[in-house]
């Protein structure tokens, strides 16, 4: 399916782009989320006379993420869970966990922006996870997982 970006999509296109993707991908996932719409001429056309409209959104959105980015860069997080006394975890720390605890800090990020690239914490320690605010902005944030006994 041909389809016009009207966001810019990691590995896909930046925005006004015309690709060509699969078709349950354009139906499923980027024409419900207002990333995309099928490329006929109407839309084409459409697109061309609201494309400074457009473009002027995505430098705003970008430029909220790297505010966002520059408060969240020097941010610690602590979370306690119970563990053994190995230091194993009873349990698991989530990107849901994550994303909760910058919440109660004051950072609006949902689970999906938390990227976990080693998988779930289940150990005591040390982590620096990666919080996705744009396609463009990647912050580190750094991860200290508290034992608790029980």
């Amino acid at each position: 399916m041909q389809i016009i970006l009207l966001d810019k999509v990691i590995n896909l296109g930046n925005l006004g782009d015309v690709v060509k993707v699969k078709d349950g991908y354009a139906r499923n996932f980027l024409i419900p989320n207002g990333r995309a719409r099928r490329a006929t001429q109407a839309a084409v056309a459409e697109f061309e006379a609201r494309r400074v409209e457009l473009e002027k959104a995505a430098e705003a959105k970008l430029a909220a993420a790297q505010e966002l980015a520059a408060k969240l860069g020097g941010v610690g997080l602590k979370l306690s869970q119970k563990a053994g006394v190995d230091g194993r975890l009873f349990g698991s720390v989530t990107n849901h966990d994550i994303a909760d605890e910058l919440g109660r800090q004051g950072f609006a990020v949902n689970k999906a922006q938390v990227r976990m690239p080693n998988g779930l914490l289940k150990n005591v320690g040390d982590y620096t996870v990666q919080v996705a605010l744009h396609t463009d902005v990647v912050v580190d944030v750094n991860v200290s997982v508290l034992g608790e006994t029980a």
